[in-house]
């Protein structure tokens, strides 16, 4: 690390950790307890602070705040942690926020993730790799969200809901119910509208293994019979597919949340 990669009005704690070619630029502040990986590039007026770690080749925009303690009243000081992943994008006015001892006393985000422009994690969130948050899309304390997921703009995520892998919620949607992988949810107060069809196809998903999840979402989101014996059903019908075995595992897990499920029963793709 040269002189020149850390602008002079940027202000670093002595007890910070920077990597090797860490760039820090002008009026941003990386507090005590601050790990900046390699190649980690602050642009400019960017606020780091609390026990964060934040992984190699990740760039953060002027204005986002990282790290600070949470918007949380049950909060009280505790040691927790942030911890950021590599390759990621964080676009201005970005919000993150730390863990509570409520909620395990950490928040987790993965690689290869973009957040845009003023979306906000809250504490005790974890979020996969590859995970997409648009513009002011906003995920509250203990959300999980999967691998490959995209939160549309102005969105607002319900506490302790799970956005399943590669699920799409489309902007302005208020998810208050658990979304199972692959699927797609929209409206104020999002029900499920099917499966993520463009975002499966763009992934590389066969034929058969989306003909396989439009048949088994069908059956689980049918008005026949109970879910549980819908759930069963589909086990016996999809076992060798891995796909559906990950929606009915997905369902079949413990929550805090209920189901997002379809306005007026399964809708055809």
């Amino acid at each position: 690390m040269t002189i020149e990669t850390i602008h002079p009005t940027a202000i670093i704690h002595k007890g910070a950790k920077l990597g090797n070619s860490v760039q820090v630029g002008p009026f941003c502040v990386v507090g005590e307890h601050v790990t900046l990986g390699d190649n980690v590039k602050l642009h400019s007026h960017v606020v780091v602070e609390g026990i964060t770690s934040i992984g190699e080749n990740t760039q953060i925009f002027p204005f986002a705040s990282i790290g600070h303690v949470p918007q949380d009243l049950k909060f009280h000081g505790e040691k927790s942690r942030l911890e950021i992943g590599k390759n990621n994008m964080i676009r201005e006015h970005v919000t993150m926020n730390p863990g509570t001892e409520g909620g395990g006393m950490l928040t987790k985000i993965g690689d290869n993730c973009l957040f845009m422009m003023a979306a906000h994690v809250a504490h005790d969130c974890i979020v996969g790799n590859n995970v997409i948050m648009a513009n002011n899309a906003t995920i509250a304390g203990h959300v999980q969200v999967g691998d490959f997921a995209i939160i549309g703009g102005l969105s607002a995520v319900h506490q302790f809901v799970r956005i399943g892998h590669h699920a799409m919620i489309g902007g302005m949607s208020g998810i208050e119910n658990d979304v199972i992988p692959y699927g797609q949810a929209n409206g104020e107060r999002a029900t499920l509208s099917g499966l993520n069809l463009v975002g499966l196809k763009r992934r590389g998903f066969g034929r058969d293994d989306i003909h396989a999840l439009r048949n088994a979402y069908r059956i689980l989101f049918s008005k026949e019979g109970t879910l549980a014996e819908r759930v069963q059903d589909a086990a016996k019908m999809f076992k060798d597919n891995d796909a559906v075995m990950d929606v009915l595992a997905f369902m079949q897990a413990e929550g805090s949340r209920a189901l997002c499920q379809p306005k007026n029963g399964a809708r055809s793709e």
